[in-house]
């Protein structure tokens, strides 16, 4: 996985970024487990996302030694380098706003707690 998609801020990963790091995992082709393993997900969680990427074509399946490997397609290709535009824009902006002096932050709840996190991006 390249270091583009890491973000040791992030507390909790939304369904774009785990399918961006689910895509980057299979560029050049990926088993179920490494997926699951290197993306940190669930069988429940794996199926799923693999499925709904399958199903925008942005994953295919391939292998003749009879297990299922899962690759990006060109279409999945496309969302990655969209997806790392908009994060980079995204930390752009949250630099450019550190600079002039205002702070981005973020609303997290926990429990019936609501804590105001700066620097959520």
């Amino acid at each position: 996985m390249t270091q583009s998609l890491i973000d040791s801020k992030r507390l909790r990963r939304d369904r774009l970024y785990i399918m961006a790091e689910i895509l980057e995992i299979a560029i050049d082709g990926a088993l179920k487990t490494q997926v699951m393993y290197k993306a940190n997900l669930s069988f429940a969680q794996a199926n799923a996302y693999l499925r709904r990427l399958l199903e925008l074509n942005l994953l295919e399946t391939g292998g003749s030694t009879g297990k299922r490997v899962y690759k990006t397609t060109r279409r999945g290709m496309y969302y990655l380098h969209r997806y790392r535009e908009l994060r980079e824009l995204l930390r752009t902006e949250h630099e450019n706003n550190i600079k002039n002096g205002n702070s981005t932050f973020l609303l997290e709840k926990h429990g019936s707690t609501v804590i105001r996190r700066e620097d959520a991006f």
